[in-house]
């Protein structure tokens, strides 16, 4: 018999994700359509300033919005529940038959993104366009900073010279269930190697790795007999434990244990005490084929201090600080509306309010640079202004009109963005910003707008 999260609404899936929004988009929505007001509009995803010790942000997340967007239904029980809530019969009816009718344009996921710089637009009848802001958000904004935390340390990995396997150990402090999976993922593309989840691995093909808990050492009569038993099983594959009693000694009854069953194991994973003195005198014990794996509060600033130390590592497992991005807990996206169809023509729209104005209109990302990349330059559709544009074809007229790569694939271009950024804007701590410029046509557009609304309101 299921339980009544299994039975209600529990678990979130395609078919019962249409209420994940809140209740504004839905009564806007209701508004829309009650006052016959549904002009086309578009609506552009992006975030207004980099979070602490940030200088650029990874995409990541486009193919679960877009998958969403697709699948989006509302059924018995959410209809049953909106009617509960007291929203009428001929409104939940436009819910029942909802489809998405408009377009996506968007940036690949792995590629570098920076403030005022859309991940995506959204145009549609704005009661279509409406209703994804929060999942939208929810989805890009989440696994574009995980993306990120993942790529500022596999390039402090890189700039030491090294390439040290990183696994993302952190489902367990995510936060939610779905947010493992999802950082999981969001985690890969930004640089790591593999994840301890097993969902992750079966939904994304994510390599899946995984070692031993120290209940496995205290459950048996003493360490020795907990190493016996668990390499009598996994044989060459084994990785132990080695901190449970004793790091330095847990270390020697490895080695020993190697030699007097003549194998080597794969590796021993280190897990607290000062992890960079320790794997240095780890390291000096065991054999240089058995690897050495360093987990507990591994993060960028802490292999930093790390390979400062001259610790010595042949992979470690980020937890806490990757998945729920510890120093910088949200990247604060914004979902907002910059132009709407008036006669036929749609017409660009910003925001005036202090520290939060939009550009207006629907715009275009130009990169410049090879080898290492220059500058950005946000810019009006309808501009011709040299560059690489950033933003691709996503949906139109509510078909997926783009190929998804496959994970392997995103994750080598934020590999290639990453080594293409530069140095100074990679930085761990204090970097420099990037350069983004605003063209002359899309100033201009944001002054004249500006100043009709101004106008309007009688400022």
């Amino acid at each position: 018999m299921g339980t009544d999260a299994t039975a209600g609404f529990g678990y979130l899936s395609p078919d019962t994700i249409g209420l994940f929004t809140d209740r504004y988009e839905l009564t806007m929505l209701r508004g829309y359509r009650d006052t016959g007001h549904t002009p086309r509009a578009t609506f552009s995803l992006f975030y207004r300033s980099l979070p602490e010790n940030r200088g650029y942000v990874i995409a990541a997340g486009l193919e679960q919005a877009i998958a969403y967007l697709q699948d989006l239904t509302f059924d018995d029980r959410q209809l049953t529940y909106l009617r509960e809530e007291g929203f009428p019969e001929d409104f939940l009816e436009y819910l029942a038959d909802f489809e998405f009718t408009g377009d996506v344009r968007a940036v690949p996921e792995g590629t570098a993104v920076f403030p005022n710089e859309p991940f995506l637009e959204v145009t549609a009848p704005i009661d279509q366009a409406q209703l994804f802001e929060t999942l939208f958000l929810n989805q890009i904004g989440f696994q574009s900073l995980i993306a990120t935390k993942a790529a500022r340390m596999r390039d402090v990995v890189r700039r030491e010279g090294n390439d040290q396997q990183l696994v993302d150990f952190g489902s367990r402090r995510a936060h939610g269930t779905d947010a493992g999976v999802k950082a999981a993922r969001a985690a890969y593309v930004g640089g790591v190697d593999g994840t301890s989840n097993e969902a992750a691995g079966a939904l994304f093909g994510i390599p899946v790795y995984g070692t031993m808990a120290h209940s496995w050492i205290q459950s048996f009569p003493s360490e020795r007999a907990a190493f016996e038993a668990f390499t009598e099983v996994y044989g060459e594959e084994t990785v132990l434990l080695i901190d449970t009693y004793d790091t330095v000694a847990g270390a020697k009854t490895a080695r020993d244990l190697c030699q007097e069953l003549d194998i080597d194991v794969r590796g021993v994973r280190l897990d607290s005490g000062d992890l960079a003195a320790l794997s240095q005198e780890v390291r000096g014990i065991l054999p240089d084929d058995i690897d050495v794996f360093v987990s507990s509060g591994v993060d960028e600033y802490f292999l930093q201090e790390f390979f400062d130390d001259a610790g010595v590592a042949d992979g470690f497992g980020p937890g806490t600080s990757l998945t729920t991005s510890k120093d910088a807990p949200t990247l604060n996206p914004v979902y907002k509306l910059v132009a709407v169809e008036e006669n036929g023509t749609m017409q660009p729209s910003m925001k005036l309010s202090k520290g939060k104005v939009t550009y207006p209109g629907a715009k275009r990302v130009r990169r410049f640079g090879d080898d290492t990349f220059q500058r950005d330059v946000l810019a009006r559709t309808d501009e011709d202004i040299g560059g690489r544009e950033l933003l691709v074809e996503v949906v139109t007229d509510g078909e997926v009109v783009y190929d998804f790569p496959a994970l392997d694939k995103i994750r080598e271009e934020a590999m290639s963005t990453l080594e293409r950024l530069p140095p100074e804007v990679r930085a761990v701590e204090n970097p420099a910003e990037y350069p983004v410029d605003v063209s002359d046509g899309l100033t201009t557009t944001a002054e004249r707008v500006q100043s009709e609304l101004r106008r309007e309101m009688g400022l």
